[in-house]
């Protein structure tokens, strides 16, 4: 992946997460906020570990998700 490649990727990745989260709190729902941050957070580590050559693990069955902290 090249250093354009890189920027695009992370450009395309917090304009999209970024757009979410601001809408979600906008809105006032904390928990689609969270939820929006954490997969964020996951994208962002899945990137890393992409170019650092780490293989992905294997895919869970189902996601957990941030519940409403209220």
């Amino acid at each position: 992946m090249t250093r354009d490649q890189l920027a695009a990727e992370l450009s395309r990745m917090a304009k999209m997460q970024i757009s979410d989260i601001t809408r979600a709190v906008k809105s006032g729902d904390k928990a689609i906020a969270l939820n929006e941050v954490s997969d964020l957070a996951l994208r962002l580590n899945q990137l890393a570990d992409a170019i650092a050559g780490v293989p992905a693990p294997a895919p869970a069955v189902s996601r957990a998700r941030v519940l409403d902290p209220a």
